[in-house]
């Protein structure tokens, strides 16, 4: 697999605002996703429990979805979520704050971006490194084998250039669907009474730091093919998020304060670097280095 990523990010950001005819393409099917990110990264367990250990778990957020009667759901908030044996069941991503970006050759705007895309280079700030989550490095991979289509092929559409060099997929782990993926990367909320309230303020876009908390305990206290939850090690992992002040949980405070609107064009805003590398993040090569390499 090839592909031409330079100057496009577009599976790292939200372009919607900027596009002719943006996708809903996660908003199909019998799931609705409560959040509006877009292309959340589904983290697995082993993942979400890395990030936790590093003290980054202040960049993980979670993902419920709203069903129809016709899927086994639970009713909380007045929203019937999408359930497995009567536990909400949900994702774990990174967050994405608004930061100035210019994809595609586009002036630079207000978008919602990868907590980890360096906004100057859009570049992946852990890219190849052990944080570096599953599924964007065999992204697209999943959705080529899989016959849909990919982010790449959206921007293609709307925008000149190729950037799909060819359509073999990578290797890669297997893709984890149906009841593997349960516990692995598909988690059940163990008490659906905690969410009064909760699923409330995902669907404003509200979450606090302590709701968030809660649901990357759960998962990373999961066990894989199953749905039971050590509550010792959830319970850590819930303290331990609740105790993070990561350089990336600091610059996503900061660039959320310091951002206009959804497509807002970005004048003068602060930099990458000082709002994320001055505290502490990882540097970027920069295309030229990866050239001529």
């Amino acid at each position: 697999m090839e592909l031409n990523c330079e100057n496009c990010a577009g599976c790292c950001l939200d372009w919607r605002p900027i596009a002719d005819s943006p996708s809903d393409h996660e908003r199909r099917g019998p799931g609705e996703p409560l959040d509006d990110a877009y292309n959340l990264v589904p983290l697995t367990r082993d993942e979400v429990a890395r990030f936790v250990e590093r003290g980054l778990g202040d960049v993980l957020t979670p993902r419920l979805w709203r069903v129809d009667e016709e899927t086994p759901g639970i009713v909380v908030d007045g929203v019937r979520l999408a359930a497995i044996d009567g536990r909400p069941a949900f994702f774990v991503g990174l967050r994405k704050p608004p930061k100035p970006v210019a994809p595609f050759g586009t002036e630079p705007r207000w978008l919602s971006a990868c907590a980890f895309l360096d906004p100057e280079t859009l570049q992946c700030r852990i890219h190849e490194g052990d944080l570096y989550p599953e599924e964007c490095s065999a992204y697209p991979s999943h959705n080529l084998d899989l016959g849909v289509e990919t982010e790449c092929e959206r921007v293609e559409a709307e925008h000149d250039g190729k950037r799909l060099l060819d359509d073999a997929p990578g290797e890669y782990s297997g893709l984890l669907l149906g009841p593997q993926a349960i516990g692995a990367k598909v988690f059940g909320y163990p008490d659906p009474d905690d969410l009064d309230g909760v699923v409330d303020r995902m669907q404003r876009g509200e979450l606090t730091d302590t709701d968030r908390a809660a649901f990357v305990g759960a998962a990373a206290g999961s066990h894989p093919g199953s749905l039971s939850v050590d509550d010792g090690r959830a319970a850590a992992a819930t303290a331990d998020v609740l105790d993070a002040d990561s350089w990336a949980g600091q610059a996503i405070r900061e660039w959320t304060e310091a951002a206009g609107a959804p497509g807002e064009r970005a004048s003068d805003p602060p930099s990458g670097d000082d709002v994320e590398v001055s505290r502490g993040a990882p540097q970027t090569p920069g295309w030229d280095a990866i050239d001529d390499a």
